[in-house]
């Protein structure tokens, strides 16, 4: 496993308080198609996989997080269409960091969750 992404991601990072303070209040605040799709992820329920929601990466937050797959997951609605450059630099940044980020609009995980949780499979090691 690359250190440099344990460092950014691992049990071991440091969180800037106000990051924190973000993440914390991002799970209070979840949206309906993110408390769908952590009902499919959390307490290893999708083969096995450890998930992490509203997880510190970074400068940035990440919808969902799983370290052993080194896989970001973004759950977006209709805001992102302003913030499509954003995103991308987002994006460009954690990829160059090692990680896979997949993003989801929020119709695709309440219309279409199987093919969803499809996708997400394909990045997690076999359990």
């Amino acid at each position: 496993m690359n250190p440099e992404i344990s460092k950014l991601s691992g049990c071991n990072r440091q969180i800037p308080r106000e990051l924190l303070g973000r993440a914390r209040e991002l799970r209070k605040q979840q949206t309906s198609a993110e408390a769908i799709l952590w009902e499919c992820l959390r307490d290893r329920r999708f083969f096995k996989a450890k998930f992490r929601r509203q997880h510190n990466i970074g400068q940035y937050i990440v919808d969902f997080y799983c370290h052993a797959g080194l896989l970001a997951i973004e759950v977006d609605g209709a805001v992102h269409d302003a913030q499509q450059v954003k995103d991308a630099d987002r994006d460009e940044w954690m990829q160059s960091h090692g990680l896979t980020v997949l993003r989801f609009r929020n119709d695709e995980v309440f219309d279409e969750l199987e093919k969803v949780l499809g996708a997400i499979a394909l990045y997690l090691p076999s359990p």
